[in-house]
């Protein structure tokens, strides 16, 4: 396989305009072909939709999705640059599909990694440093650990950096960026919310007896007490055998 160099990764950027990250993979899935992997970018929508990256996007919906049995619900809110493409079934699609995935993806917190506050990110990284298995190895090389521990940590908690629930093999980003190169638009995730039916809520022991006795203006019956295990009664003692004497069993009796 292929070196990916620095080098390499800037020609391919310079030639599709898609990001550092995205050309490296693009890179990484062609052996380092520079023509192949411009082809995968196009493929992907990824190369236009850093182009249109820039552009302002102020239209679009607030979608929702409440998933089965009402227990779980979503609102979200993804932009795109005109009324026009707001409306379009395919974007409508790519709402809920992405409301669906909010709703898949229970430990999502936020849309983008630069989302999370740095003090989310300093608490991670403080976890990750107290770690059993990092004790006695070098500050150099413990920095190192922490660093790639925490960069898959907080994309576990990012939206964009699901697997798309419907092609395990793009992520939601992927998704977004397909959308954009079939539209024609700027598409962003701005926001989401997810409601839990009953979170944070503290449940009450109920008492099912006395509830009934409240409504009924009587008192709930106290628990009988246990009955008191009876004690066996001691053995009677055997009764001693009659010796009965037979005839003629007395010494000196007539024969």
């Amino acid at each position: 396989m292929a070196e990916i160099t620095a080098k390499l990764v800037g020609e391919l950027r310079q030639k599709t305009g898609a990001g550092m990250m995205d050309c490296k993979k693009a890179l990484t899935e062609n052996s380092g072909d520079l023509e192949k992997s411009a082809e995968w970018l196009r493929k992907k929508g990824i190369a236009s939709a850093e182009k249109k990256a820039g552009k302002t996007a102020a239209e679009g919906i607030v979608d929702s999705y409440i998933h089965t049995g009402s227990r779980v619900g979503v609102l979200v809110e993804v932009n795109c640059q005109t009324d026009f493409v707001a409306r379009n079934d395919a974007f409508k699609k790519l709402v809920q599909d992405i409301a669906k995935q909010i709703v898949a993806s229970q430990q999502v917190e936020y849309v983008k990694v630069a989302d999370i506050p740095a003090a989310i990110v300093e608490r991670e990284k403080a976890i990750e440093m107290g770690r059993d298995d990092l004790s006695g190895k070098p500050d150099a090389i413990k920095e190192k650990i922490v660093q790639g521990r925490i960069e898959k940590r907080l994309k576990e908690l990012c939206l964009l950096d699901q697997p798309y629930i419907r092609d395990q093999n793009i992520t939601v980003d992927e998704l977004v960026k397909q959308n954009i190169a079939q539209l024609g638009e700027n598409i962003q995730v701005r926001r989401f919310v997810r409601f839990v039916l009953g979170e944070g809520i503290e449940k009450e022991e109920s008492d099912f007896a006395a509830e009934v006795a409240a409504q009924m203006g009587t008192t709930a019956p106290e628990p009988a007490a246990p009955a008191p295990i009876a004690e066996a009664p001691a053995a009677e003692a055997a009764p001693k055998a009659e010796i009965k004497e037979s005839k003629g069993g007395k010494k000196g009796g007539k024969k």
